[in-house]
């Protein structure tokens, strides 16, 4: 019986963990004809992306996930507005996300597009290298 370990299938350094999800875009592997996987680090960067856009009762069976971000973009565009956009989004973060940790979130106003730039740095856990994701939030009708 051979002994696999997840750091030698695993694209990233130093990582003890190989992290796995369904590309949601929904790709098709040209050679299984299966839907694509996204791993390690990509898995992880999607997830962060679903956990902020998604509201609460959005998912079945799980209505406390959520970030609520979207009532929040109705607000009018102040520096307070910005710093509860903030501390939504390490909120549910840190509860939601358990495979990273959280260093930064910033919410740049946007005022001519009256929508905000919003990034997020941390780290995977069980990887050395820093990760940024960046998002674009505007309301939309």
């Amino acid at each position: 019986m051979p002994n696999y370990d997840a750091s030698t299938t695993n694209n990233s350094k130093r990582a003890s963990r190989l992290y796995k999800d369904l590309d949601l875009n929904f790709g098709r592997n040209p050679i299984t004809n299966d839907v694509n996987k996204l791993t390690d680090v990509e898995a992880v960067k999607r997830s962060v992306r679903n956990l902020i856009n998604t509201n609460h009762y959005e998912r079945p069976f799980h209505p406390e996930i959520g970030s609520g971000l979207r009532g929040m973009l109705f607000e009018p565009m102040t520096p307070l507005t910005a710093i509860g956009l903030q501390r939504k989004v390490e909120e549910v973060l840190i509860n939601f996300e358990p495979r990273i940790n959280l260093s930064q979130v910033l919410a740049i106003p946007n005022l001519d597009n009256n929508a905000y730039d919003l990034k997020i740095k941390f780290y995977v856990v069980g990887n050395a290298d820093p990760i940024e994701v960046e998002t674009f939030l505007e309301r939309l009708r």
